[in-house]
Protein backbone atom coordinates (compact mmCIF):
# COMPACT_ATOMS: atom_id res chain seq x y z
CA UNK A 1 0.00 0.00 0.00
CA UNK A 2 1.77 3.24 -1.15
CA UNK A 3 0.66 6.40 1.37
CA UNK A 4 2.13 10.19 0.81
CA UNK A 5 1.57 12.76 3.89
CA UNK A 6 2.46 15.92 3.00
CA UNK A 7 3.71 18.68 5.53
CA UNK A 8 4.71 22.03 6.29
CA UNK A 9 2.22 24.25 4.90
CA UNK A 10 0.43 27.28 6.72
CA UNK A 11 0.12 30.87 6.80
CA UNK A 12 2.33 33.02 5.67
CA UNK A 13 3.09 36.30 4.42
CA UNK A 14 3.35 37.60 0.30
CA UNK A 15 7.10 37.57 -0.48
CA UNK A 16 7.83 34.65 2.24
CA UNK A 17 8.98 30.93 2.25
CA UNK A 18 7.60 27.77 2.68
CA UNK A 19 8.96 24.54 2.63
CA UNK A 20 6.71 21.45 1.70
CA UNK A 21 7.54 17.73 2.51
CA UNK A 22 6.11 14.51 1.39
CA UNK A 23 6.92 11.40 3.33
CA UNK A 24 6.20 8.39 1.23
CA UNK A 25 6.04 4.66 2.01
CA UNK A 26 5.41 1.56 0.24
CA UNK A 27 6.93 3.29 -3.11
CA UNK A 28 10.63 4.10 -3.44
CA UNK A 29 10.94 7.47 -4.63
CA UNK A 30 13.98 7.04 -6.86
CA UNK A 31 12.13 4.85 -8.75
CA UNK A 32 9.24 6.88 -9.77
CA UNK A 33 8.20 9.98 -11.18
CA UNK A 34 6.68 12.89 -8.68
CA UNK A 35 4.66 15.81 -8.63
CA UNK A 36 2.84 18.44 -6.81
CA UNK A 37 -0.45 19.79 -7.39
CA UNK A 38 -2.30 22.56 -6.10
CA UNK A 39 -6.23 23.06 -5.83
CA UNK A 40 -7.39 27.01 -4.58
CA UNK A 41 -11.42 27.18 -3.34
CA UNK A 42 -13.43 27.20 -6.60
CA UNK A 43 -11.19 26.07 -9.17
CA UNK A 44 -9.81 23.13 -10.66
CA UNK A 45 -6.64 21.39 -9.55
CA UNK A 46 -4.17 22.67 -11.82
CA UNK A 47 -0.18 21.17 -12.07
CA UNK A 48 2.73 22.74 -9.78
CA UNK A 49 6.00 21.02 -10.64
CA UNK A 50 7.39 17.62 -11.11
CA UNK A 51 10.67 15.48 -10.67
CA UNK A 52 11.35 12.38 -13.10
CA UNK A 53 12.82 9.45 -11.35
CA UNK A 54 16.23 9.01 -13.98
CA UNK A 55 18.74 12.29 -13.56
CA UNK A 56 16.01 14.00 -11.29
CA UNK A 57 14.68 16.35 -14.61
CA UNK A 58 12.28 18.87 -13.53
CA UNK A 59 9.49 20.91 -14.57
CA UNK A 60 7.34 23.83 -13.39
CA UNK A 61 4.01 25.39 -14.06
CA UNK A 62 4.81 28.82 -15.98
CA UNK A 63 3.41 30.90 -12.78
CA UNK A 64 6.46 29.35 -10.09
CA UNK A 65 9.06 28.97 -12.07
CA UNK A 66 11.79 30.63 -10.54
CA UNK A 67 10.11 30.87 -7.39
CA UNK A 68 9.40 26.82 -6.50
CA UNK A 69 12.05 24.51 -6.47
CA UNK A 70 11.00 20.83 -6.49
CA UNK A 71 13.67 18.35 -4.89
CA UNK A 72 13.71 14.89 -3.05
CA UNK A 73 15.73 12.53 -0.66
CA UNK A 74 16.20 9.48 -1.76
CA UNK A 75 17.85 8.12 1.77
CA UNK A 76 14.32 9.47 3.54
CA UNK A 77 12.14 9.09 0.65
CA UNK A 78 10.90 12.29 1.00
CA UNK A 79 10.02 15.00 -1.54
CA UNK A 80 9.81 18.57 -1.36
CA UNK A 81 9.04 21.81 -2.56
CA UNK A 82 10.79 24.78 -1.88
CA UNK A 83 8.30 27.83 -2.20
CA UNK A 84 9.66 31.54 -2.35
CA UNK A 85 8.53 34.68 -2.70
CA UNK A 86 5.21 33.12 -2.15
CA UNK A 87 2.39 35.91 -3.36
CA UNK A 88 -1.48 35.57 -2.28
CA UNK A 89 -2.41 33.45 -5.90
CA UNK A 90 -0.72 30.77 -4.48
CA UNK A 91 -2.91 30.12 -1.60
CA UNK A 92 -4.15 26.82 -2.60
CA UNK A 93 -4.17 23.02 -0.87
CA UNK A 94 -0.67 21.26 -2.11
CA UNK A 95 -1.20 17.44 -2.79
CA UNK A 96 2.08 15.25 -3.94
CA UNK A 97 1.74 12.34 -6.42
CA UNK A 98 3.30 9.69 -7.75
CA UNK A 99 3.72 8.76 -11.40
CA UNK A 100 2.15 5.50 -12.67
CA UNK A 101 4.82 2.52 -13.38
CA UNK A 102 6.22 2.63 -16.85
CA UNK A 103 4.13 5.68 -17.34
CA UNK A 104 5.79 7.53 -20.24
CA UNK A 105 3.46 10.45 -21.21
CA UNK A 106 3.46 13.94 -19.51
CA UNK A 107 3.68 14.95 -16.17
CA UNK A 108 1.57 18.04 -16.12
CA UNK A 109 -1.50 16.01 -15.89
CA UNK A 110 -3.12 14.03 -13.34
CA UNK A 111 -3.59 11.13 -15.50
CA UNK A 112 0.09 10.59 -14.67
CA UNK A 113 -0.75 9.81 -10.93
CA UNK A 114 -1.55 6.83 -9.42
CA UNK A 115 -0.92 7.73 -6.14
CA UNK A 116 -2.04 10.87 -3.95
CA UNK A 117 -1.97 12.94 -0.58
CA UNK A 118 -4.47 14.70 1.26
CA UNK A 119 -2.94 17.67 0.89
CA UNK A 120 -1.39 20.48 3.04
CA UNK A 121 -2.83 24.00 3.34
CA UNK A 122 -0.93 27.01 2.22
CA UNK A 123 -2.17 30.29 2.83
CA UNK A 124 -0.22 33.82 1.67
CA UNK A 125 -1.86 36.68 3.04
CA UNK A 126 -1.50 39.95 1.17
Amino acid sequence: QVQLVESGGGLVQAGGSLRLSCAASGRTLSNNGMGWFRQAPGKEREFVAAIRANAGITYYAYSVKGRFTISRDNAKNVLYLQMNSLKPEDTAVYCCASVRPYYSGSYYYTRAYDYWGQGTQVTVSS
